[in-house]
């Protein structure tokens, strides 16, 4: 973020957060890819240090604070460090707010400070073998018998699946009902039935665990509804734009840091007796990517001030989410070119970030889903 949109309190938070992350991420943050997974500690670690959802009552341990610039912070922060594995995003911005809104008393009671402290990992599960963006189309079935739903179905690319203690399951609890029959059910580890498939292996964000996850016959109390029975679909529409924001603001993060290790690179770099940033092409790629990133860059504080408003719309969000995952795309590989073939090599920086921004414009929604829901909203 421009630092005129933060205030002295936001700074002194952002210094903690990257203090904290040079010391206990970074370090192994290579560790963490090889094994596919990062260390839990470093969750109650960042639990710790008040990292994880900022805007939860503080009488849950977290700050009280309704302020998406702490979250994007957090976001930027990791982004530019090259952390890629722990999943905190995901619990502060995705999750965060179906837990403040839609949580009972007993549920907040049971769950929530154990999910500031880090101690609960979560993890939300809507993207089936043949159901990704059509949320209507989930074939996970939750039948209700008695005192409980019976719980059936598959999720696929699940991110923190091995992690994971709590996982937001969308399910089916009327096949017949439509949009209107999809309910959220909060599935526990160790309930019997539910089980991990294996660590996913990604052509990316190596370090963060995604998994397959399988119910079979889970008998989920009635009392682990989220919300409403058939209120399910309309709970995930209403939380998309702040994910997808979410998205835009780590898409921007990332292309300013690839931006930056390309223009030391291109001034170290000769080529025929010069740097190679000397050269025309270099110079207008160069100058090209910049704007289009101090012009994305605008764009998304725009957009996390009229999120903290309650202004930002779903198809600004959008908005958001695909043009600047496209415009880091486009960033990526431009960056990558400017390195040569040192930008192939996995030690390479470039490389891992390229690889890393690919999926960006297929979580959250497709970019394509991204201009329907543009379209739609100018009457098309």
């Amino acid at each position: 973020m421009r630092e005129k949109i933060l205030t002295e309190e936001h700074l002194m938070f952002k210094e903690a957060v990257e203090a904290f992350l040079l010391k206990e991420a970074v370090p192994y943050a290579e560790k963490w890819e090889k094994a596919g997974v990062v260390d839990r500690d470093i969750w109650t670690k960042a639990g710790q240090m008040g990292l994880l959802c900022m805007d939860m009552p503080e009488e849950y341990g977290g700050m009280g604070i309704k302020d998406f610039r702490y979250n994007a912070i957090v976001t930027e922060a990791m982004i530019k460090l090259g952390v890629s594995g722990p999943g905190f995003v995901l619990q502060n911005d995705v999750m965060a707010p179906y837990f403040e809104k839609y949580f009972t008393k007993a549920q907040k009671d049971k769950w929530l400070a154990g999910i500031v402290s880090g101690e609960i990992i979560t993890a939300i599960a809507m993207t089936e073998p043949d159901a990704g963006s059509d949320l209507i189309g989930t074939r996970a079935t939750a039948v209700r018998k008695g005192d409980h739903y019976i719980l059936n179905g598959a999720k696929t690319y699940i991110t923190n699946g091995i992690l994971s203690d709590l996982v937001v399951v969308v399910a089916k609890t009327d096949p017949a009902a439509g949009h209107k029959g999809v309910s959220l059910l909060l599935v526990e580890r160790g309930m019997e039935g539910f089980e991990r498939g294996k660590n996913l292996e990604k052509i990316g964000l190596k370090a963060q665990d995604t998994a397959e996850l399988f119910f079979r016959d889970v008998k989920v109390p009635v009392e682990n509804l989220l919300g409403e029975e058939g209120r399910g679909f309309y709970y995930l529409m209403h939380n998309l734009p702040q994910e997808r924001l979410s998205i835009a603001v780590g898409n921007v993060a990332a292309a300013e840091k690839a931006l930056e290790i390309t223009l030391q690179y291109v001034k170290e770099r000769t080529a025929f007796g010069r740097p190679i940033g000397k050269f025309q092409n270099s110079r207008f790629k160069m100058a090209e990517m910049q704007t289009e990133i101090t012009i994305a860059r605008t764009f998304v504080d725009e957009c996390i001030q009229e999120l903290n408003e309650g202004k930002l719309s779903n198809e600004k969000a959008a908005m958001a989410k695909y043009w600047v995952t496209e415009m880091n795309g486009r960033v990526m590989d431009q960056c990558l070119q400017l390195h040569g073939g040192a930008g192939y090599m996995w030690e390479y920086p470039i490389a891992k970030a390229y690889a890393n921004a690919r999926i960006s414009r297929i979580f959250g929604g497709t970019n394509e889903i991204m201009r329907e829901i543009i379209g739609k909203s100018m009457g098309l």
